[in-house]
C-alpha cells in the first residue's frame, strides 16, 4: 500500500501512473457527464454567461437573425477573435453555438485534467499526487461556472495548463501553440505565460538574483513574447465603434459599479471585501473547494524537507509554481492600476492559482501520507521479534495513518454530498409557448420588457431585445450610454398615463411586443421583482422613482388599459402585447 500511494514512477505509463491517470480520467468524466445531464435536462437549457457571448453567434447559423442588434453588435465586438472563429467553424460543419456550448465544457474539463495530471508528474512523479491535484481541480472548476460557461474564461485552464506541460518538458513549438491560443482565446492567461517565461530568465542562488545561464529559457521567452504579441495584436489595435472605456474616476462617480449593481466593483470602503473577495478586483473571489488551500502549507513542509522524506522527489521544475504565482500577482496589480484597460483584476489569479493551489495541495497530502505509513513501517520493523509489540503504541501510529486514508476517501466522497455539485450555473427557460411564438414572427420583430424573462428571449426565441439586465455591462460608454437611455424610456413608457407617450416610444425604437409580467400594474410591483432585477432597476433614476410613485398613488399606467386588448399571449406569469394594437387604439 505504501508503495502503491507514494512510490515514485520513471516511466509515463508504468502500470501505477496508467492506473492513476485512468482514475483521474474516470473522475472528469463522471463531474463532466454531471453537468451534461443537466445541459441537456430540458429542450431550452443555457448556460448563464453563455446568454451573453453565444447569443450572437446564432447568426452563424442564419445570417438573418438579430442583425442590426445593438447587444449582439456589442457582444461581438468584445468577443476574442480565435473564440469567436472556433465557434463559426463548429457552426460551418453543422454543429450549432447553443449545442456546442453544451457539449463543450465536458471536452475543456478532460483536456484540462490530461495536462495537470502531466503537469504534477513533471514536478512530483508520484501517480497518486497526479490523480489528487486533477480531483481537486475538477472539484473546484465544477463548483464555479468558468469552464462551464463555454465563454472565453472556460479555456484558460486548458491552454493554460497545456502551456505549464510543454514548458516543463521543453517542448518550444507546442508550447508556442499554448500561448498563441492563450491570445487568442483568452488573453489574461497569454499575459501570465509571459510574465513566467520573464521570470525563468532570472536565478535565485546563495541570496543573489543572477540571469539565466541556459540558452532554452532565453529562446523560449523570446520566441513566446513574440507569439504573444501577434495573438494579441489584432485585438489590441481593433477599434470598437463602442469605445471608449469608462475611466476608473468615472466608475467611482456612478452606480452602475457599487455592490448590487450589474458589476460589482466597489465596496464602500470594504478594503478586504474589494482586494479579496470582489467578483473582479478580489485574488480569489470564489472560494471553493475549502481543501483546495491545504497547498498554502506546502512551503512550510520544503523548508523542513529533511523531517519529509518523501519531498526528495520533488524536482527543480516545482519553481513553476512560484513562477506562476508571481506572474499572476504581478498582472492583478497592473490590471488595478490600469483599471478596465487589462480587463478585471481577478481574472489574472483565480484560474492559475487554482490549478498552482490543486497541484501544491496534491503534493503536501501525499507527503504527509508517506509520513503516516513510514512511522507504522517504522515501529513494525525496529522492534524486534523476541519482545512483544506494544499493542497500545502500535495502534496510537496507526492512528495517522487512518486518519490519512479518511483524507484521501473524503476527498473522493466529498462533492457528492453537496447537493449543488456540480454547479455548472444552467438557465432553464420555462416560458416554451412564448418562445416558440416569437420564433414564428419576423426576424426583425423588437420586444420591448422590464421582465426577468427578457434575459433569456435572444438566445430561445431567437429575436431582438430592447434591452435586459444580462446585457447591460457599463464598461463602454458609447454602448452603455444607448443602454442605460433605452432602460430609462421603457420604464417612463410603461408606467406614463399618456398613450401618446407610449406610441412615441414604440415608434422611436422599432418595437413590436411588449412583454410584462402579470403583476407589472400592481403598487408592489418593484419590491416583488427578483431581487436581481430589482437592484438593476433601481440604477436609473429618477424613472424607476417616478413609476413606484404613480403605481403607489393609484394613477393607472395608458399601456394597463390595453392589456386584454392587446394581449396575443399569456404563461405563466407573463402577458406579451402586440404593439399595433396600441398604435391603432390610441389613432382611435
Amino acid at each position: 500500500m505504501h508503495q502503491f500511494f507514494t512510490a515514485p514512477t520513471a516511466r509515463k505509463f508504468s502500470p501505477t501512473a496508467v492506473f492513476w491517470f485512468t482514475l483521474s480520467l474516470t473522475f472528469a468524466t463522471i463531474y463532466a457527464f454531471q453537468a451534461l445531464q443537466k445541459a441537456f435536462a430540458s429542450e431550452y437549457v443555457v448556460q448563464d454567461d453563455a446568454r451573453q457571448f453565444v447569443f450572437w453567434m446564432q447568426r452563424f447559423v442564419d445570417p438573418e437573425l438579430l442583425r442590426n442588434d445593438l447587444m449582439a453588435e456589442y457582444y461581438q465586438s468584445i468577443t476574442p477573435p480565435g473564440f469567436a472563429s472556433f465557434y463559426w467553424l463548429m457552426a460551418i460543419i453543422g454543429i450549432a453555438p447553443l449545442l456546442l456550448s453544451k457539449i463543450l465544457p465536458a471536452i475543456l474539463a478532460l483536456v484540462t485534467t490530461i495536462y495537470v495530471f502531466g503537469v504534477a508528474i513533471e514536478i512530483f512523479p508520484i501517480p497518486a499526487a497526479g490523480f489528487l491535484s486533477t480531483l481537486l481541480l475538477n472539484h473546484s472548476i465544477w463548483m464555479r461556472n468558468d469552464v462551464a460557461s463555454a465563454t472565453p474564461k472556460a479555456f484558460a485552464y486548458p491552454l493554460f495548463a497545456a502551456f505549464l506541460y510543454y514548458l516543463l518538458r521543453g517542448s518550444l513549438l507546442p508550447c508556442l501553440v499554448a500561448i498563441a491560443l492563450e491570445g487568442l482565446f483568452f488573453a489574461p492567461m497569454a499575459f501570465i505565460s509571459m510574465g513566467i517565461l520573464l521570470l525563468r530568465l532570472l536565478n535565485w542562488q546563495k541570496g543573489r538574483l543572477s540571469l539565466s545561464r541556459d540558452r532554452k529559457d532565453f529562446l523560449f521567452c523570446l520566441t513566446g513574447l513574440g507569439v504573444a504579441f501577434l495573438s494579441l495584436l489584432p485585438y489590441a489595435i481593433a477599434s470598437s465603434k463602442f469605445a471608449p472605456l469608462i475611466t476608473i474616476n468615472e466608475a467611482k462617480s456612478v452606480p452602475e459599479f457599487m455592490v448590487g449593481a450589474r458589476v460589482s466593483f466597489f465596496y464602500n470602503n470594504n478594503p478586504l471585501a474589494f482586494w479579496f473577495a470582489g467578483p473582479e478586483t478580489g485574488i480569489f473571489p470564489y472560494v471553493g473547494p475549502a481543501q483546495l488551500f491545504i497547498g498554502i502549507l506546502l512551503p512550510v513542509v520544503l523548508i523542513f524537507s529533511d523531517r519529509f522524506p518523501l519531498t526528495s522527489q520533488i524536482s527543480s521544475k516545482i519553481k513553476i509554481l512560484t513562477e506562476t504565482v508571481l506572474a499572476s500577482f504581478a498582472m492583478f496589480f497592473a490590471a488595478h492600476l490600469l483599471m478596465f484597460k487589462l480587463y478585471g483584476p481577478s481574472r489574472y489569479t483565480q484560474h492559475s492559482l487554482r490549478i498552482v493551489l490543486a497541484i501544491a495541495s496534491a503534493i503536501l497530502l501525499i507527503t504527509l501520507l508517506d509520513m503516516a505509513f513510514r512511522a507504522y513501517l517504522n515501529y513494525q520493523s525496529k522492534t524486534p521479534p523476541q519482545y512483544p509489540r506494544n499493542p497500545l503504541k502500535k495502534k496510537i501510529l496507526l492512528l495517522p495513518l487512518l486518519f490519512s486514508f479518511l483524507i484521501f476517501s473524503a476527498l473522493i466522497i466529498y462533492p457528492h454530498t453537496l447537493r449543488f455539485f456540480p454547479r455548472p450555473g444552467y438557465v432553464v427557460g420555462e416560458t416554451t409557448a412564448l418562445y416558440q411564438y416569437l420564433q414564428q414572427q419576423p426576424k426583425d420583430s423588437v420586444i420591448a420588457s422590464l421582465s426577468l424573462e427578457a434575459n433569456n428571449l435572444p438566445t430561445f426565441a431567437k429575436r431582438p431585445i430592447l434591452v435586459a439586465r444580462e446585457y447591460s455591462l457599463p464598461f463602454h460608454t458609447k454602448y452603455y450610454g444607448q443602454i442605460r437611455q433605452r432602460v430609462i424610456d421603457l420604464i417612463s413608457a410603461q408606467y406614463n398615463s399618456d398613450l401618446n407617450r407610449v406610441r412615441q416610444f414604440i415608434q422611436k425604437y422599432g418595437v413590436d411586443f411588449w412583454l410584462l409580467d402579470s403583476s407589472a400594474f400592481q403598487p408592489d410591483y418593484f419590491d416583488r421583482i427578483d431581487h436581481a432585477n430589482r437592484r438593476w432597476l433601481n440604477l436609473y433614476q429618477p424613472a424607476t422613482s417616478e413609476a413606484i410613485s404613480n403605481l403607489q398613488q393609484g394613477t393607472v399606467p395608458a399601456l394597463a388599459k390595453f392589456v386584454d386588448r392587446c394581449a396575443v399571449l399569456r404563461e405563466r406569469d407573463l402577458v406579451l402585447l402586440q404593439t399595433d394594437c396600441l398604435l391603432k387604439a390610441n389613432s382611435n
